[in-house]
């Protein structure tokens, strides 16, 4: 009886504290999407879609405007420029996760690993590349991983970055549209477990780490290139 007890007890702290580490990313998410100026660049509110069609496949999608000067925006619109983009927000995947979770990088492909491999939570086709003067697309295809259920398992689901320079009211600004969107995505833990589990784990957090991204962004603080990696 006592060590039932014990358990019950032990079970009864470990969902207090998923509760409270729940209710923090809440709260963080809240408080970030708001809009804020980093420096001389204002980002707007963080909009936040995400929706589930009846197969289980998830459509998620972040996207905010930042407010930046003209000539600055010009400088870093480059085919180098896009691939730093590409390589700053894995970069700060890593930094907000103090470094458990990593990138891997391969000729053809690009995994996200607990620490190390074969600890593989997301597997990633080798990124494709599109820009034009008014528009850039990063695009990761979904191969596999732990976090992929099996209808998502080298199908038609991505991760994809896209960028879109617009005119702005105010002089010498302009407006840089960011979208962070995973699509044809089955994520394990919905299939596991529960879609509102996933909604409330995995999905706030990749909204964190896009709003993350977005100051990054706004500092210019890009990661460096790096040839054949993304």
């Amino acid at each position: 009886m006592n060590t039932l007890v014990a358990v019950l007890e032990a079970l009864v702290v470990i969902a207090a504290l998923i509760a409270l580490a729940l209710a923090l990313v809440a709260l963080g998410t809240k408080l970030l999407s708001r809009p804020r100026r980093v420096g001389a660049v204002q980002i707007g509110a963080l909009q936040d879609s995400t929706h589930t069609d009846a197969s289980g496949a998830v459509r998620s999608v972040q996207s905010a405007d930042l407010e930046i000067a003209t000539a600055a925006l010009e400088t870093i619109w480059t085919p180098v420029h896009l691939e730093r983009l590409a390589r700053t927000y894995w970069r700060f995947l890593t930094r907000c996760t103090l470094g458990l979770i990593r990138v891997k990088y391969s000729d053809e492909e690009r995994f996200v690993v607990l620490l190390f491999r074969p600890l593989v939570l997301l597997a990633f086709r080798k990124p494709e590349y599109e820009i034009d003067a008014s528009r850039g697309v990063v695009r990761w295809r979904i191969e596999s991983g732990v976090l992929v259920a099996v209808p998502g398992t080298d199908s038609d689901g991505y991760l994809e970055i896209e960028v879109r320079r617009q005119p702005s009211e105010a002089a010498g600004l302009s407006t840089l549209h960011v979208d962070v969107e995973i699509a044809n995505y089955y994520p394990q833990i919905a299939a596991s477990i529960a879609q509102w589990a996933y909604a409330a784990t995995q999905s706030r957090i990749h909204v964190l780490v896009t709003y993350g991204f977005l100051r990054s962004i706004a500092r210019g603080d890009l990661a460096p290139s790096r040839q054949q990696a993304s």
